[in-house]
């Protein structure tokens, strides 16, 4: 005899599912045909051309001491800016938590950020980097300070971007600490003062660990987002000077759209993204939950 059906028993089920079927319809999907494309050779300029090449896409990718340059300059890019944004963030979120007069006005400035789109930002930092006629070197030659090439240079446009980049982020990843810190008990934290705790100690030994998932969320979710940069990149830099801003999926855009080899640019996302997935198992290790 068939069990009765329950309505209860499968709600969940109704409302996961418009979000699972997005998920894999514009999520997985397309990195499983992302991964087929990487087999094939297949250009733009060719009609008819594609055809299957097994792995000598990825070996190509392999051998090509640009795509490796891409990967390191990715990789020293995420390890610098990664850590810098979760930290200032969390130091933000601390300090916005403060009940203090005129906090609710310091919130609503340092929010602006988020509410500006990331190319519009880009292209509003490029202008005030401009070394002839940008407002911070306008600053610096008021104070006496000789102009900086910035992203003009090979070696200041990759911490230009970083800056900008973390001028965007910090903020936006700050309100994830903010409701953190203010889900944390103020009984426990009261308890600690009056203890004769410190407010460095209760922030390391107290509000770290109660935040731990919080910061595991932020690392991995800001990690996916900076190994796959792409628009302030394209917007301010197009991978120069001399390659110092040369992202990968910069590098899987130019040989995709720019030269029309879509196998070859299909390979370097594939490696990109299993890249990812080994950075995330790593962080999700280290910050998994202590029993």
């Amino acid at each position: 005899m068939l069990k009765s059906f329950s309505l209860d028993r499968w709600t969940p089920v109704f409302f996961l599912a418009p979000a699972f079927i997005l998920l894999l319809v514009f999520r997985y999907v397309p990195i499983v045909l992302g991964f087929e494309e990487a087999l094939y050779t297949n250009s733009l300029s060719q009609a008819g051309a594609r055809k299957f090449v097994g792995l000598a896409n990825f070996l190509a990718v392999y051998e090509d001491p640009v795509v490796w340059g891409s990967f390191k300059t990715t990789l020293i890019f995420s390890l610098v800016v990664n850590p810098l944004q979760v930290g200032l963030a969390l130091l933000l979120a601390e300090l916005v938590n403060a009940r203090v007069p005129g906090i609710a006005v310091f919130r609503a400035i340092y929010l602006v950020p988020i509410a500006i789109s990331a190319p519009v930002t880009a292209i509003a930092w490029g202008l005030a980097l401009d070394p002839n006629y940008g407002l911070i070197n306008g600053i610096f030659r008021s104070i006496g300070l000789p102009r900086q090439p910035f992203l003009q240079s090979p070696d200041q446009a990759l911490w230009s971007i970083i800056g900008i980049i973390s001028w965007i982020g910090v903020p936006y990843w700050s309100l994830f600490f903010l409701a953190g810190l203010q889900g944390i008990s103020s009984d426990v934290l009261e308890s600690a003062r009056v203890d004769g705790a410190s407010s460095l100690r209760i922030f390391v030994s107290i509000k770290l660990p109660l935040l731990r998932r919080i910061i595991a969320f932020v690392l991995v979710t800001d990690t996916v987002v900076n190994f796959t940069l792409f628009a302030p990149v394209y917007l301010l830099t197009r991978g120069g000077p001399q390659l110092s801003t040369h992202l990968v999926m910069y590098e899987a855009y130019r040989r995709g759209l720019v030269y029309g080899d879509i196998g070859i640019a299909s390979a370097i996302v594939s490696v990109l993204l299993i890249v990812v997935i080994v950075f995330v198992a790593i962080e999700f290790i280290i910050l998994r939950p202590q029993h």
